[in-house]
């Protein structure tokens, strides 16, 4: 685990949190797992095919897209009336056997004090193919999607909004982990401490990052530690 950006807060300011909420790619797996370049990759097909344009301009499309709306999805429903299910059910056709089962991760979860969550923009059944194979559909209490969010992704702030009156979560009692470092500031705006895994996932992360509390590289090495300093606590 790399040392947190600074002393503050500790492990043992955590103990008023009752609300883990955590993204899904990229975080609960390894980044390494080649999971999200096969999504990546379909939705550079689909642009393909939807534009009839080669494919240097619908990566160009896609990442223009991503920055603009923040994920590539709510661009092509915009500007070209893209069905969201279509879409999804398209790009998340991928093989999550490249991910290895990780229920270790699933039983230190479990274990934090207060209600677990995925927030992610995906959509549920790719995110509830995703735990299964992890082995962590156990360690969650809900789990709030893109349909959810009615497709006003994070980083935008409505979505944490919606997340937060959806599940009754404080966002002062709720920590959130993320390995995109932009979608922590909206997190941070409303209160939520906030971690950010550091794992070469993130696209333009820039030299701000006062919003971030805890830089970590392997999240179930940051878990146990934070139990432990919970645990000597109570």
């Amino acid at each position: 685990m790399q040392p947190r950006l600074s002393p503050v807060p500790a492990f043992r300011d955590l103990a008023h949190i009752d609300a883990w909420i955590f993204d899904l790619d990229n975080t609960l797996y390894p980044a390494h797992s080649s999971l999200f370049p096969q999504i990546d990759a379909r939705m550079g097909l689909y642009i393909q095919r939807l534009l009839n344009v080669d494919p240097q301009e619908a990566h160009r499309i896609q990442k223009q897209l991503f920055h603009s709306h923040g994920m590539t999805l709510p661009g092509l429903m915009a500007l070209h009336g893209v069905d969201p299910h279509d879409f999804l059910a398209n790009v998340h056709d991928v093989d999550i056997d490249v991910l290895r089962p990780h229920p270790e991760l699933g039983d230190l979860i479990s274990r934090l004090p207060g209600r677990k969550f995925v927030f992610t923009n995906a959509d549920a059944p790719y995110a509830e193919r995703v735990l299964a194979r992890l082995g962590l559909t156990h360690a969650f209490d809900a789990m709030h999607d893109i349909h959810a969010l009615d497709y006003v992704p994070k980083p935008q702030m409505p979505a944490y909004a919606h997340m937060c009156a959806a599940h009754a979560i404080n966002p002062r009692r709720a920590m959130f982990v993320e390995d995109m470092a932009r979608n922590l500031a909206p997190a941070k705006a409303i209160g939520m401490a906030t971690v950010w895994i550091d794992n070469g996932s993130e696209q333009g992360p820039g030299s701000h990052l006062d919003h971030i509390d805890y830089r970590i590289n392997d999240l179930a090495e940051f878990l146990a530690s934070v139990l432990t300093e919970l645990e000597q606590q109570a």
